[in-house]
């Protein structure tokens, strides 16, 4: 056939046009990251998020901090009894107002302990605006006479305030005994004293009928407690134990030895089988001059 190339023979090479609108693009291989790369990228996207919510979070307490219904606004005190309310306000002056969320409770409770008479307060937070301030206060177990100063004095041995007649109508016997040796920078008030008094008073607290009707107690031998009645001038001297009965064996008695005796210097009760009576002794003529 006509124009076939015929069995066995060369085709003819065919040459085809280049467009010269055509450019090979020119494609470089990517580069494979580093370990130390990722790292550092990584590091960098946590530090860009760590930014983010930090100023997020400024934002938000700032805006707390800022609001009106959060701010202090009632102060509740509870517990009081021989403290006034206001004395009790007036150891938190600069409270109220301040954001309820944000203050230091136990800074502000710490100021409460300024005065000797709270042994120890808490302070509550009642949302949104109220805090609630508990107080307890210290309980005198006596009035301590140290020198010629009168305190009251609570079982730890704390002094919670001179004695005058603001207290009036505290009715508590007056000790003796209780102040420490003289000694630079030493305690004012001996603690092995201070514990003797409160075990004779405590022993004292379970028969009230019995407790009222002691003046003094005299603590200065640790081992014998003296006791002075109201109605009696007498010294009682009870040992460290057997507090009560032991008193109770002179109220007993004593009847009787008022009309033996005119007058009794001291009246030893550390025998529990027979009690040894002191008569006072009569003055030299001189001193009755």
């Amino acid at each position: 056939m006509a124009g076939l190339p015929r069995q066995g023979a060369t085709a003819p090479a065919v040459t085809a046009a280049t467009d010269k609108r055509f450019k090979r693009a020119h494609v470089k291989p990517s580069r494979k990251r580093t370990p130390a790369s990722k790292h550092l990228w990584l590091a960098v996207r946590v530090i860009a998020m760590l930014m983010v919510i930090g100023y997020g979070g400024y934002r938000g307490v700032t805006s707390i901090a800022a609001a009106p219904t959060l701010q202090v606004g009632h102060l509740v005190v509870r517990g009081n009894q021989r403290l006034s309310t206001g004395e009790v306000l007036a150891l938190v002056d600069g409270l109220r107002g301040q954001n309820i969320l944000t203050i230091g409770i136990n800074e502000w409770q710490t100021k409460l302990l300024a005065s000797p008479w709270v042994e120890r307060a808490t302070v509550r937070r009642v949302l949104p605006s109220t805090l609630e301030i508990m107080v307890h206060e210290r309980l005198p177990m006596g009035i301590g006479r140290i020198g010629t100063s009168l305190y009251l004095i609570d079982a730890k041995g704390v002094i919670v305030d001179e004695y005058g007649p603001a207290y009036a109508d505290i009715d508590l016997p007056i000790i003796d005994g209780l102040a420490s040796a003289p000694a630079d920078g030493g305690a004012l008030i001996d603690t092995a004293r201070t514990e003797f008094a409160g075990r004779v008073i405590a022993a004292f607290a379970s028969r009230p009928e019995l407790f009222k009707r002691v003046s003094q107690i005299d603590v200065s031998d640790l081992h014998d407690a003296v006791v002075i009645l109201d109605d009696d001038t007498a010294l009682l001297r009870l040992g460290d134990a057997d507090f009560v009965a032991r008193l109770q064996q002179y109220v007993d008695l004593q009847p009787a030895l008022r009309e033996r005796m005119a007058g009794i210097d001291y009246v030893d009760l550390r025998f529990d089988e027979r009690l040894y009576v002191r008569p006072v002794k009569a003055l030299p003529a001189q001193a009755r001059r």
